[in-house]
């Protein structure tokens, strides 16, 4: 563990247990793997969604979250993705963390028991004081959204 490391306590449920713990796949990777802890194989039909879950929970320290992001690998080559991404579990959660996954592919997709689903990656939250105000500053941008700086 680096010096400068933010311990977060990581409880293994009955569901987790044979699997491995989340972890990065190399030194400088920002995200965690997570493992489905299905029972059996879950199948995603095309357009079908499911929670699976992973065994886990977290407890974090007040400034912390973790947001559940798809793996790349799986949304490119077979389609499945994480339906609220990033999904967000906050400092005070306790619960099992759960991946929400669908299937954009085109084929059906089998889930198994210890495949990498999802990963996980901590960020800091800053505490923030929302100040109503009656006029906002100007900005070049200003309220141009949505690709107003063209399609290129």
């Amino acid at each position: 563990m680096s010096t400068n490391a933010i311990s977060v306590e990581i409880k293994t449920l009955p569901n987790h247990e044979g699997l491995e713990l989340p972890r990065k796949m190399s030194a400088q990777a920002s995200g965690y793997d997570l493992y489905a802890a299905v029972e059996e194989p879950m199948v995603l039909q095309p357009g079908e969604r499911a929670l699976v879950p992973t065994g886990l929970a977290l407890a974090m320290p007040a400034g912390l979250e973790a947001q559940i992001r798809p793996r790349s690998g799986l949304a490119f080559k077979h389609g499945i993705t994480c339906l609220n991404t990033p999904g967000t579990i906050d400092a005070d959660y306790r619960g099992e963390i759960k991946v929400l996954l669908i299937n954009l592919g085109q084929e059906a997709f089998a889930i198994a028991r210890g495949e990498r689903i999802a990963q996980m990656v901590f960020q800091l939250v800053p505490d923030t004081d929302l100040v109503q105000v009656q006029e906002l500053s100007e900005t070049v941008r200003g309220a141009g959204g949505f690709g107003h700086t063209g399609t290129k």
